[in-house]
This record gives C-alpha cells, structure tokens and sequence, in this order.
C-alpha cells in the first residue's frame, strides 16, 4: 500500500515523503528525524508515523504545542489512525497523508478514487537552481508520469507494447547507435555530450543537462553535491537548472519523472505575461551506476508545439540506463589504468630489485655489526635515517631493512630528492591532478601513494628544498595530503626511510635544512661505513663483482693477483663500494691475462671524504710514528663524539673493547680526566 506526506512550509508545497510499511518515520524539528519541520512550534521529536494492524497510525511524542489532525487536538495516549485526506497540523506547519499524490491540489484539499499512473504535485521547481526562484504562483507544476524500468531494454516486448511498436522500433535503433557512440569516448565530458546529443534528436526538447556526482565520491548522492558536466539548450537561450526538488524525487525513488506546466523566474525560456518562464514539459531521470544514482538526466521543453510524450520517458530512461552503464565501464577503465601504473612501478621495481644484491657482501666485524643493528631496527614501522658516505651502499641498507621489516611483501621504492626541481619532486612525491600544470595530461599517482602499506626511501634527502620539506614533514606526522593542483585529502601508510651524505646537523644551523624535520627523522639512525673502515670485506668485494662481471663476457676472468689485492689494500677508496664495483667491471674488460694484475687497476688520487687535515701543518707534513698519529686520531674521535665510546668504536671500525686498551694504552683516560677539571 502506497501512502505519502506531503509536506508545506507557508503556502507553497515543500517536499513528498513516501512511507513505506514496517519503518517508522519521525516528524520534529531535530535534523535526525525522517521528516524535519522548521517551526519553533514543532518539538525536537515531535510525532510519529508507524503501521499497525494494517492502517497507517500517528502518535504525539509527547511534544510541547501538541499533535492536531484538521481541527482535532491528539492527546499524548492516543494512537491516532490516519485516512486518506487527512491534515496533519504542528505548528504553522500542515502535512497532508494521501495514497495517491495526483489528488492532492493547492488548497490542500483531497479526493478519493485511484489511477493507475501516480502523479504528484510540485511548486518549486527551481530552473535556475536557486532556492529563492519559487515555482507554481499561478499554477502548479504536475508530474504526469514515473517510470522505474524501460520496455528499450527488455530482453523481448510484451503483447502490450505492440501497439506502441511504431515508435519503439526507431527509438531503440536510435539507442543502439547511441550506445555504440558512448562505448567509443574516452572522457566522462565526452560521453555526457554525445547522450546530450542523441536525446536532443529523439525527443522534442530545446533545453537539458547531465548532472554527475564528482568521480571520488564514496557517500550517498544528493541533489546539491551534483555538478553540471555537459548543458545544451536550442537557439540563443541557455540552459536554466533543474530544481532541487526533481532531483530528490529521481534519487529518492529511482524512478524518472515526466512534468508538465513547469513555471519559474529566468531569462532562458518564453516568458507570460507577469514575467514568468513557462516550460510545457520536463524530464528528470536518474543515472545509475550499478544499481545507485550517480546523477540526474535533465531535459525541458519550452515551445508550445513540442510537448515531451510518455514514449520520450521511455527513451529517456532508456539513454540514462546505458549512459550509467558506460559511466561505470568508463570509471573502471580510469582506475584500471591507475592500478596499472601502480603496477608497472612496483615491476619496475622488482627487476630493480633482481639486479642488486639483497644481502651486504661482507665478513668482518664492522659488516656484522652492520647487519645486526638492522635486524634490530626492521620490525619497528618508525622512520629510519641511513647516513654514509657516497657510494657506501644506503640504498643497499635501505632494502635490506625493508625485506626484513613486516612490510616485505608490499612495494619499496626509492626516490632520489637531488635528482628533481623543486616542483618536479612534489609532483612525484605527492602526485598530480590531470590539468594541474603544462604537461599534466593526466592525473598521476605520486610515490607516497604508491608506496602504500609498504617502505619509501627519499635518497639525498639533504637537497629537499625547504618548501617540499614543510609539506613532507606534515605527511611524516601523519596528516593527509593533498595532489599537485587537487583538494581531495589523500592518508596513506608508508614508513619513511631517508638517506643522505650531508652533514644535516650543520644544515640545521645554516637554516639549510628544518630543525623539526630533522628530529622527525632522527628516530632510528645508522651510520654506514665506509669502505676504508672495513678493509677486510675488499677482497670478498672484489671476487663478488668479479664472478658478476664474468657472467655473459667474451673472456672469463679467473681471479686477482696478489699485486692486485695488495694495492686495493693500500688503496683508500674515495669513492668506497661504488668505486670498488667499477674498478672491477673496467679491469674485467681491459684486463690483458687471465688474472688482474695491479696495472689494470685504474684508481684515483682523490682525497677521500674522511680526511682529514691532521698531517698538514702549515701546508707542509711532519714526520710522526703510527702510534702517534693513532693516539691523535683515537682522541680526535672521542672529543668529536663527547667521548660516547660506543660511538666512537663504530666510527672507529674497531671492538670496544679494543677501544678500550687503546685509550689505556695511549693513557687517554688521563687526559680526560684532566680536561674536564
């Protein structure tokens, strides 16, 4: 059984509510009621609707001013049973209770029968989609037709359509070209254009629009979060808005409408004699998309000889079915395409990954060391800060901590921030919006986006220019972000890990680089050391890049002769395990025997970066013994590190123990002692 409250606010109709049988509806001032009166004389919960014993029944919440139908005041224990006609009275406010909507007039006043087509009443059906143009003062606009389901596209017509069948046939012709158009468009403009386009041609209508939901929106779709995407209008006229009120009743009840007599405020169509724009007919039909309306198709004839029939609801509804349907397929594509850009970087990155060892080649005390702090610090999810010299191998460090973290099975990828301009690294760090600059094509998913649930490391982080490192340290912090030229929020989790060879403290008091930042990604630090700390993993190094080399060559190399292992010894490697490697590959293809020898090792005088100037005194050097320069060292290294001996040890590639019998041995605890009388 179909029953509805029509709702008025003064003197014009305001909204219809539906009631459905085993669902109560409330009525009061407060938002959360189903129907919601704005009268200071209505009561936050005013009254209720509900069904019992097959008749619709209302109840007075025991509200402030009472309950009234027509002139009849329902006391707080009465359970009134409304009919058919009946005026429900609160306030200044009146609700009228009917079963069929065409028999409600004006005045308010009801008649008794049935059609078969169920009609309704409206009056403010607003062209221009202002609440302030009000419809209906000299005579109301009648929604004549509903239709939830098209007879285009059944499977086969019934017997009842036969006689219809003269105008079905070319419609649904019509649709298959149209359809066929739809299919063929890459954008959603493209698409809502075409079906602007085809229903202009199969109806008689001088005017309409398509009415979409934005793209990325996830909640139930309502009348005002619709935007125009594609309007044409006939002549020099333009498009004028469909009004809130149509748009609720397509979404709400998922049905198209057919009204005739639409009358409002604009420039936009024929005129009467008071002013007003008189529309012979309008269409409102909702878009579905998978079952759920994403938006509205619009269309309105203004010209007296061309009203819109009940065939061209049918046609109509026909069109927005199949537009929803190439909305969706559409929509799937774009997020397919994204997905496979995802896709494809993470590949990118896996064969990154088959090309570099998972593992730190390397035996001795320093490289386990090394190996056990990252053990220690993969579990945790908090930002890890690798610090070495380059060439040491952080990006090494970096993958070794992922895959041993629990994030090892989603995406690592690595970012170099000295490689980009400043705009050129927001846009791959946080994305873009397609048009958001020259160039922008397309929307582009940034690489904290990618790197969701897995590890991102920002390589150089020392170069981010301070406007990037603002915007950085909020997404740190956990806040959302938002693409280049975007402004939906965008949360992601992603564990941070930042490499660099600079030295940030410094930076820090240059106002190079931020202090908050800097503590934000001083949580977990290693420090990786360079080659000529741990001399002893050279010739494990060499004979690994030696067999890598070997693999696909003209010529095998067999191995390196002791000339050659002596002088890497000697050597102090400027440019540490990156150099090592190339050292390796050029010998590999220059070498002129079997083994490399000393001359086809190609080194470098370059100072390294740890030198220091301790053995220039006055531009010239002095002759000092090992131990003595030793002593000087070890001293240096303990005052540099506020004699923290654990710290010192790890610069110093050396046990602390060792350490220990070191400073006993040079009396250095003395003269610590000394120093801080």
């Amino acid at each position: 059984m179909f029953a509805y409250l029509v709702i008025r606010e003064e003197a014009n109709w305001s909204d219809v509510f539906r009631l459905i049988p085993g669902q109560t509806v409330t009525i009061g001032r407060a938002p959360t009621n189903q129907v919601v009166v704005k009268d200071e004389r209505c009561s936050r919960a005013h009254a209720e609707i509900f069904m019992a014993d097959g008749q619709w029944t209302l109840r007075d919440l025991d509200s402030r001013n009472g309950t009234a139908v027509g002139n009849r005041l329902i006391s707080d224990s009465e359970d009134y049973h409304l009919k058919p006609g009946d005026v429900i009275r609160i306030g200044r406010s009146r609700i009228d209770f009917v079963h069929d909507l065409s028999h409600v007039t004006r005045d308010g006043a009801s008649g008794g029968g049935d059609v078969s087509t169920r009609t309704v009443t409206e009056e403010n059906v607003d062209p221009t989609g202002d609440d302030s143009h009000v419809f209906g003062e000299q005579e109301a606009a009648t929604i004549t037709h509903r239709r939830g389901q098209t007879r285009l596209l059944r499977p086969s017509l019934d017997e009842s359509d036969t006689g219809s069948s003269s105008r079905l046939g070319p419609a649904a012709a019509r649709l298959a070209r149209l359809a066929f158009e739809l299919a063929q468009a890459s954008d959603i403009e493209a698409v809502a254009k075409i079906a602007l386009e085809g229903l202009f041609a199969g109806t008689p209508v001088d005017g309409g629009a398509i009415l979409l939901s934005p793209d990325d929106s996830d909640k139930e779709t309502i009348a005002t979060d619709l935007q125009v995407v594609a309007s044409r209008s006939d002549g020099k006229k333009q498009y004028y808005r469909v009004s809130p009120f149509l748009v609720s009743t397509a979404l709400r009840d998922g049905e198209a409408v057919l009204a005739r007599n639409v009358m409002g405020d604009s420039t936009l169509a024929r005129r009467d004699s008071q002013g007003k724009i008189h529309a012979t007919s309008v269409i409102c039909a909702p878009i579905r998309c998978d079952g759920n309306p994403v938006g509205v198709l619009h269309l309105y004839s203004s010209i007296e000889d061309r009203v819109i029939e009940p065939d061209d609801l049918e046609f109509t509804l026909a069109v927005a079915d199949t537009l929803g349907v190439a909305l969706s397929n559409l929509r799937g594509r774009e997020k397919l395409s994204e997905s496979l850009v995802k896709f494809r970087d993470e590949n990118l990155q896996l064969r990154e990954q088959l090309q570099v060892q998972s593992e730190i080649v390397g035996s001795s005390a320093v490289a386990r060391r090394l190996d056990e702090q990252i053990a220690r610090i993969a579990p945790s999810n908090a930002t890890v800060l690798i610090r070495g010299e380059s060439g040491v191998g952080k990006e090494l460090v970096a993958r070794a901590v992922h895959f041993s973290s629990r994030r090892k099975d989603q995406t690592f990828i690595c970012l170099n921030c000295a490689a980009l301009s400043e705009s050129l690294l927001e846009s791959e760090l946080f994305g873009h919006e397609k048009g958001a600059f020259t160039g922008a094509t397309e929307r582009k998913m940034g690489k904290f986006e990618a790197a969701d649930q897995g590890t991102l490391m920002l390589d150089e982080i020392g170069e981010m220019s301070p406007a990037v490192q603002a915007k950085f340290l909020r997404v740190l912090e956990g806040h959302p972000f938002e693409r280049v030229g975007g402004s939906k929020a965008v949360q992601v989790d992603v564990r941070v890990i930042a490499a660099t060879n600079r030295n940030l403290e410094k930076d820090v008091t240059t106002g190079r680089f931020r202090r908050d930042l800097f503590f934000r990604l001083h949580v977990l630090e290693i420090i990786v050391p360079p080659l000529r700390k741990r001399p002893d993993d050279i010739p494990e190094l060499a004979l690994y890049f030696l067999k890598k080399f070997n693999v696909g060559g003209v010529r095998k190399i067999l191995g390196l002769t002791p000339d050659a292992m002596e002088q890497m010894h000697r050597y102090r490697w400027p440019g540490n395990v990156r150099e090592l490697k190339n050292v390796i590959e050029r010998a590999c293809a220059l070498a002129d025997s079997d083994y490399i020898d000393a001359h086809d090792l190609m080194l470098t005088k370059l100072a390294t970066t740890g030198d220091t100037s301790e053995m220039e005194i006055g531009g010239g050097y002095k002759p000092e013994s090992l131990s003595e320069v030793e002593r000087r060292h070890i001293l240096a290294t303990l005052s540099a590190t506020h004699w923290n001996k654990s710290q010192a040890a790890q610069i110093l590639g050396i046990e602390r123990s060792t350490l220990d019998r070191k400073i006993r041995r040079h009396d250095l605890a003395k003269r610590s002692e000394s120093s801080t009388r």
